[in-house]
């Protein structure tokens, strides 16, 4: 088997490898790296691709697949669990209304690839040719996979975005992946610990009774997809005493995820949060409700746009508020100005923020510690390849695992292959 990479080569975005195994192609992930303008990955011509399997709903991983269905005939099997499919076509859907930018694909091609889409289950195999394609729960978000493929007693194992702590929403990565001849393996926080999920929690429950005591309102801008989500869930096992209000396109995730219990850690607990908290459907009460004491939970997680902006404005004001930023924040973003330099934009004039601002680490990908337990279940001596991460992230861990482990590894070029 040879694996060309088309993205996430010393970067974070666009992840996509093409598998080819005796002239069967299978591609794993096909996504966008968003910036200003999308960077996309490198072509493969959708002839060469016998399936693509998406990993996950992250534009990052799925965002360029639509591409490969320019032609309505196309027949390419897309492989992934019934929730990827739902979530990624609420946020390409999403990408293609409000992009102001080049996408060399339509909703149509999106149309057509749902119509391809091939669902399975954890640990359910499927032959692409002579092929097998397993996939195996990764804790990174809801329906989120592993990809293991075998041909001719070789194994690629791709861990895709990986989580094997788990969260209050989603079960720990299942590391039962056998012995196997190539690892590729995201690099994120390869170089980085993150704080402990349990103190990250403590802390963001001890500032939401902090501001709301004080009479203020406490805003936290989430990714609409399983961050939004995972907050209201922390904030209800915990029994949270106060108002959670929801908001955006969080709340069509709501629905999505709602679809699929046996996705979840625990479903009677995310149910209950979802229920109880309050979803915004209108103007009238956006604007009522960000002058009570409660904590609203909105996308854009980056604060890019969507309601989170009215809502950030509106909170800025007064010292009495809150912002908890618990979703990665992009350089260049209103997010990460914010955390920087505790500004807020208004009709394009900077202002101060006025409102207690903290960031809390909610990231659902592992730290550098939980990335090298990965690396000792490891049976057999297979190559590895570091990807999806800066290049000293990429690089620096190759460096290691090649010291510690005595494996063959490197952090690979966009365009390079590699054969087993």
């Amino acid at each position: 088997m040879k694996v060309l990479v088309l993205g996430a080569a010393k970067e974070v975005g666009r992840s996509a490898f093409l598998v080819n195994a005796n002239s069967t192609g299978i591609l794993m992930d096909y996504g966008v790296l968003l910036k200003r303008e999308p960077i996309f990955p490198m072509h493969v011509r959708p002839k060469d691709v016998d399936a693509v399997v998406i990993t996950h709903a992250h534009l990052d991983h799925s965002g360029f697949v639509p591409s490969l269905f320019l032609s309505e005939s196309a027949s390419v099997p897309a492989l992934g669990t019934p929730p990827t499919f739902e979530l990624s076509r609420l946020l390409i859907e999403d990408m293609i209304k409000i992009s102001g930018f080049y996408l060399p694909f339509e909703y149509i091609d999106l149309i057509t690839m749902m119509k391809n889409s091939k669902n399975l289950q954890y640990k359910e195999t499927y032959m692409v040719n002579d092929v097998k394609v397993t996939l195996h729960e990764s804790g990174h978000v809801l329906g989120g996979a592993s990809v293991i493929l075998e041909h001719n007693g070789k194994r690629i194992f791709y861990t895709g975005d990986i989580n094997t702590r788990g969260s209050k929403l989603l079960r720990p990565a299942d590391l039962d992946f056998g012995e196997i001849d190539l690892m590729i393996i995201e690099s994120t926080y390869s170089q980085s610990e993150q704080m402990p999920r349990d103190q990250a929690e403590k802390e963001l429950l001890e500032f939401a009774y902090d501001v709301l005591e004080r009479g203020g309102t406490l805003f936290i801008p989430a990714f609409s997809v399983e961050r939004a989500q995972e907050i209201a869930t922390v904030l209800k096992s915990n029994n949270f005493r106060h108002k959670v209000v929801m908001d955006g396109m969080a709340l069509k995730a709501n629905q999505i995820m709602m679809k699929h219990p046996t996705f979840l850690k625990d479903a009677e607990i995310f149910k209950r949060a979802i229920n109880e908290a309050e979803w915004i459907s209108g103007w009238n009460r956006r604007r009522s409700v960000v002058k009570e004491p409660c904590v609203i939970i909105s996308p854009a997680g980056m604060l890019v746009g969507g309601s989170a902006v009215f809502y950030l404005q509106e909170i800025a004001k007064s010292d009495k508020n809150g912002v908890a930023m618990v979703s990665y924040q992009g350089e260049g973003t209103p997010g990460r100005t914010l955390l920087d330099r505790r500004v807020v934009s208004f009709d394009g004039r900077e202002r101060k923020c006025l409102a207690d601002v903290k960031r809390f680490e909610f990231s659902g990908h592992n730290s550098r510690s939980e990335l090298f337990e990965i690396l000792e279940h490891i049976k057999g001596n297979p190559k590895v390849l570091t990807v999806h991460g800066d290049g000293p992230s990429c690089t620096k861990f190759a460096e290691e695992i090649k010291i510690k482990y005595g494996f063959e590894s490197k952090a690979p070029d966009t365009g390079e292959s590699i054969e087993i």
